[in-house]
């Protein structure tokens, strides 16, 4: 490994512990919930397994090869395969964020959702940092069959939202990432908020305007 990978990769788990501990203080994550994860030139960071959010100790950060080999750290999360399966498809992929925040949880457990896009494009930021908003089916906890459907849905989509369980947000960098989720967590929280509400949702033009304007690939 030359220095300035050396630099980098460090860089990269400190921005993890620091970022992550911001996500866990401000209740997007709790106890030992979520994982997150970056991709390097020579292979991936990931957050351990059982590992609280918001007290991670960079250097225990787990560091593996594309076939698995944990290379550094502490063993890793066991929905490594998830993260992974993403970034298999999704080339554009920095970084990934999976968390069991709140809103989004709760919508993932709502019936009737539309499993193409399960929220509505209430706002222009959602639209710009999500786009449409798939659900995939319920898969147990570390059911391996979960990388399948994700890499089913990954080349098209940047997010996906796990059915009785949480999102899953990749971006072009660890920000980018975060920041998405955020704005997802904040949409689902409107969504809750106008049930039951006649709501004005973002029209085809509009979101078609974004997509113009913004350069997006949705």
């Amino acid at each position: 490994m030359n220095i300035s990978t050396h630099t980098e990769e460090n860089r990269q788990r400190e921005k993890i512990a620091l970022l992550s501990r911001s996500l866990y203080e401000r209740g997007l994550t709790a106890g030992s919930s979520g994982n997150i994860s970056v991709r390097l030139d020579d292979g991936w960071l990931l957050t351990p397994t059982n590992a609280c959010l918001g007290h991670l100790d960079p250097a225990r950060i787990a560091k593996m090869d594309w076939e698995g080999k944990l290379l550094a750290g502490d063993p890793p999360s066991k929905e490594a395969f998830l993260h992974r399966s993403m970034y298999e498809v999704r080339s554009s992929a920095g970084a990934i964020v999976h968390l069991h925040s709140t809103h989004s949880a709760a919508v993932s457990c709502m019936s009737g959702l539309d499993c193409e896009s399960c929220m509505p494009p209430l706002t222009p930021y959602f639209v710009m940092k999500i786009g449409r908003l798939p659900l995939v089916p319920y898969y147990r906890p570390g059911d391996q069959a979960l990388a399948g459907a994700i890499g089913a849905l990954a080349a098209k989509h940047s997010a996906v939202l796990l059915s009785n369980h949480g999102p899953v947000v990749s971006g072009s960098s660890l920000e980018a990432a975060i920041y998405a989720s955020e704005e997802l967590e904040e949409t689902a929280k409107l969504f809750l908020l106008l049930r039951n509400t006649p709501t004005n949702c973002l029209n085809s033009a509009q979101i078609a305007e974004l997509k113009t304007v913004f350069k997006l690939d949705l």
